[in-house]
């Protein structure tokens, strides 16, 4: 006779911040990993009822109804400003903008520089798929060179559109800035090392210690017009050689923290 009586060990549940809900994001896509990892984090931190978030315009413009915790909706590009507002108001809670680079690095470029030289305390979770995901595959700021879209059916071409702009490495620079890295999600270590970076940047707002920033390199199957699998290969491949994974700005404050 064989017994079904196995003892089993949960060892991964849902968030309990994220609505048991299907997404709207495309089969692939890692936007539903950032929310999880953002959950966990919060959850895990004893967050979750002292955060506001705020959503951008692009395809993460729905988070708030994915996330049961304060949220609001900015307008195309200006969450971090509205972040800036609620943050100064309520100094006491944790709050944060979940941003693409259609939004961040285009429409909302002055926006990210200003929060970050001012050095103002918000948290930003920015991805990077290389497109304009809502609207149809665009050319981005982050579209590699020779990279085709929609609006660039033979490639990006260097000498009349320029070269993809480097986010973390501009903010880096800037003085009000406190943790500004960049990780990825093509592989189950990089999505580990991403929420370990999610926390620090947390962190680093909880203890007031300034601007802080996580870029996450995303997938974008639909528009680059390719399999979940491939998508993932096309980030190691493709990505990385122009957007390196790594720690752009840690200030000596940051470093000292005991996470």
């Amino acid at each position: 006779m064989v017994t079904t009586d196995i003892p089993t060990k949960v060892i991964y549940e849902r968030p309990s911040v994220l609505d048991p809900r299907v997404t709207h994001y495309c089969p692939g896509c890692t936007h539903g990993v950032a929310h999880r990892l953002v959950a966990e984090v919060l959850e895990e931190m004893g967050e979750v009822e002292n955060t506001i978030g705020v959503a951008s315009v692009g395809c993460s413009v729905f988070a708030y109804n994915y996330f049961d915790l304060d949220f609001v909706e900015a307008a195309h590009g200006r969450a971090p400003a509205m972040a800036t507002g609620i943050k100064r108001v309520l100094p006491d809670r944790i709050v944060f903008t979940y941003q693409g680079d259609g939004d961040l690095a285009s429409i909302g470029m002055g926006e990210i520089v200003g929060a970050a030289s001012r050095g103002e305390k918000i948290t930003v979770i920015f991805l990077n798929n290389a497109n304009y995901g809502m609207t149809g595959g665009q050319m981005a700021p982050t579209t590699l060179p020779d990279q085709k879209t929609t609006s660039s059916p033979t490639g990006r071409d260097v000498k009349r559109q320029g070269y993809p702009i480097q986010t973390a490495e501009l903010l880096s620079t800037l003085g009000g800035a406190a943790y500004i890295v960049r990780r990825s999600m093509h592989s189950s270590r990089e999505v580990r090392r991403a929420k370990t970076a999610i926390r620090t940047a947390f962190e680093v707002q909880k203890h007031g210690l300034g601007f802080s920033l996580v870029e996450l390199l995303s997938t974008c199957p639909t528009n680059w017009g390719m399999t979940p699998a491939e998508a993932r290969d096309w980030i190691k491949e493709r990505m990385l050689p122009f957007f390196p994974l790594g720690d752009y700005k840690v200030s000596s404050a940051v470093a000292d923290l005991k996470i």
